[in-house]
């Protein structure tokens, strides 16, 4: 089972770069950090990455991000293969103001759909005796049932990441990102007809726990490139609509997400003012 090198607690930010930029920037990381072990001698150095997003049927959870919420979450389960020796994790990822806090617990493929359709989570259920494990996924089942959430979107990615030995700091590339409508209690590897999300670019993230690193700052400076919003989950809603997911809720569903866009569209409100993004009109 692979190492979990989650970080509970993180700042995070956000850019959109080229594909040539993200070849400086990995150069440019690899001065400071280590590759990832699960990307070793893959194409792109990216291991694959899915992800089962719940939400209600009138998108409470996805409306809460683009609204720009302060205190808002995603409620997500994190895998990697549909071997059944092979975890899933039920993931609660919130935002409180600047601060990206996560919490989840590994359970046994076995167990998700069991759990999803809302049988309390036991010992037998989890990959281990992990108490902090046990209470993740019982929070996840909480905020699940507080808004009605079900399955509602599958996204895929390949993820090329870069990782400090006291994993403090985190450095990834996401590529090729898709998503699609997955209505079920289980998970899956194989898409049918998915939507690309943030077609021709790479998403860069810069993660840390602590002290903003300085070298940050150069490697911006060599990638040329602004802070952004990149909300997999929202794009990918977008792009699908509120009828393929089952939804009674409109979404912003526009030919691209993309066009149009200026940095920093879907970072919270609060940002956005304080950067004095909101100023700026153009007629949408």
């Amino acid at each position: 089972m692979r190492r979990d090198r989650m970080q509970q607690s993180r700042f995070e930010l956000k850019y959109l770069i080229s594909e040539i930029t993200a070849q400086r920037v990995r150069d440019f990381v690899r001065c400071y950090l280590a590759m990832d072990e699960y990307g070793v001698g893959r194409p792109n150095y990216s291991y694959p990455v899915h992800s089962l997003y719940l939400d209600s049927d009138d998108l409470k959870i996805y409306w809460r991000t683009v609204n720009g919420d302060k205190n808002r979450y995603k409620l997500r389960l994190r895998y990697y293969s549909d071997n059944p020796d092979s975890p899933v994790f039920f993931e609660i990822k919130r935002r409180m103001k600047d601060v990206i806090l996560k919490q989840r617990g590994g359970v046994r493929q076995t167990a998700v759909a069991l759990l999803l359709q809302g049988q309390l989570p036991g010992t037998e259920h989890m990959l281990t005796k992990d108490p902090g494990s046990l209470v993740a996924v019982q929070r996840f089942q909480q905020l699940m049932f507080d808004v009605d959430a079900k399955p509602k979107s599958h996204i895929y990615y390949k993820r090329e990441a870069y990782v400090a030995d006291n994993d403090e700091v985190r450095v990834t590339m996401d590529r090729d990102v898709w998503a699609e409508p997955h209505l079920e209690p289980a998970i899956k590897v194989k898409m049918t007809r998915p939507v690309h999300s943030y077609a021709g670019f790479v998403i860069l993230e810069l993660k840390f726990t602590n002290r903003f690193p300085n070298w940050f700052r150069e490697l911006v400076r060599v990638a040329d490139t602004m802070q952004c919003g990149a909300a997999k989950y929202v794009a990918g809603v977008g792009l699908i609509g509120h009828a393929r997911l089952a939804a009674h809720a409109a979404v912003l569903e526009e030919e691209s997400l993309l066009a149009n866009y200026r940095p920093g569209d879907d970072l919270p409100t609060w940002v956005r003012q304080d950067k004095g993004m909101d100023t700026v009109t153009d007629g949408r």
